[in-house]
C-alpha cells in the first residue's frame, strides 16, 4: 500500500489514545494517532515520526495529520533505528492487496461469522476460507510479539475461527509484522497468556497460524516474507 503525502516530525507526547503532540516544520501540532494500542516502546519523546498529510483533502477530518510510522531506536543494536509502521488500518489493506494475487475467485472483507466480523472471507472453486488479520508492532531485538495489551476481542476471533474450522471452512489467522527485521513471532504470554493459550488451541484444532513481515518505507508498506512462528 502507498500513502499519498508523507511528512516527518518529532514526537513530544500522547495526551490520549487518539492524539499526539508532534513538532512538524518547527511548529507544534496536534495529530491523529492511527493506532489505539499502547505503543509505549515506540512513542518516546524525541523520536522521529512520519505522518500522512491530508492538506487539500480534509473532507470531514478535524486534524490535518495522522501519525503512521516511527523510527524506533534499538539499544541492543548499537543505537540503530528500525522503521515501524504503526497504522492499525494498514495490515488489512496490505493483506487485501496480497490476497488479490492468490487466485481466489471471490474475496469479501469484513465478513460476519457467528457474533464477529472476520477480516476476510474467500472462495476458490468449492473451497471456503476465513482469514483474520492482526497487525504486530511490538518487538525486542527482532523477536516480535502480539498483543501489546490484553485483547478479549482477539480471543473471540480465535474462537470463531475454531468454530468455522469445525464447520468445514478453511480458517487462518495472519499476523502481519509491520517492520522488515523480524527474526520470529510468538504470542505475548507475559501480557495476555489467555490469548496465547487460545492461539495454541486453535493450531491443535486445525486453524492455520501465519506470520509475514513487510518492506517498510515512510510512504509504503508492502507484504514480504514468512516469519518463523514460535508457539
Amino acid at each position: 500500500m502507498h500513502y499519498e503525502k508523507i511528512v516527518s516530525g518529532v514526537f513530544i507526547s500522547r495526551p490520549n489514545r487518539f492524539i499526539a503532540r508532534v513538532i512538524i516544520n518547527g511548529k507544534e501540532k496536534i495529530v491523529h494517532v492511527k493506532n489505539t494500542g499502547r505503543c509505549r516502546e515506540l512513542l518516546i519523546p524525541g523520536v522521529k515520526v512520519y505522518l500522512e498529510d491530508f492538506d487539500g483533502r480534509m473532507g470531514s477530518r478535524k486534524l490535518r495529520y495522522s501519525l503512521i510510522a516511527v523510527e524506533k531506536i534499538c539499544p541492543d543494536n548499537n543505537g540503530k533505528t528500525l522503521l515501524i509502521n504503526m497504522d492499525s488500518q494498514a495490515p488489512n489493506k496490505v493483506v487485501g492487496e496480497w490476497l488479490s494475487t492468490q487466485n481466489y475467485t471471490f474475496i469479501k472483507p469484513e465478513y460476519v461469522f457467528g457474533s464477529s466480523r472476520i477480516d476476510f472471507y474467500m472462495e476458490r472453486n468449492d473451497e471456503k476460507f476465513l482469514l483474520e488479520v492482526k497487525g504486530c508492532t511490538l518487538e525486542s531485538d527482532g523477536h516480535c510479539f502480539f498483543p501489546d495489551a490484553p485483547t478479549e476481542r482477539g480471543i473471540k476471533h480465535i474462537e470463531e475461527l475454531i468454530s468455522a474450522k469445525e464447520k468445514g471452512i478453511n480458517s487462518a489467522i495472519l499476523f502481519l509484522v509491520q517492520m522488515e527485521e523480524a527474526k520470529d513471532f510468538a504470542p505475548n504470554d507475559e501480557t495476555h497468556r489467555a490469548f496465547g493459550d487460545a492461539l495454541r488451541l486453535a493450531k491443535k484444532k486445525g486453524v492455520r497460524i501465519l506470520c509475514y513481515n513487510c518492506t517498510v518505507s515512510p510512504d509504503t508498506l508492502i507484504f514480504k516474507d514468512k516469519v518463523k512462528i514460535k508457539l
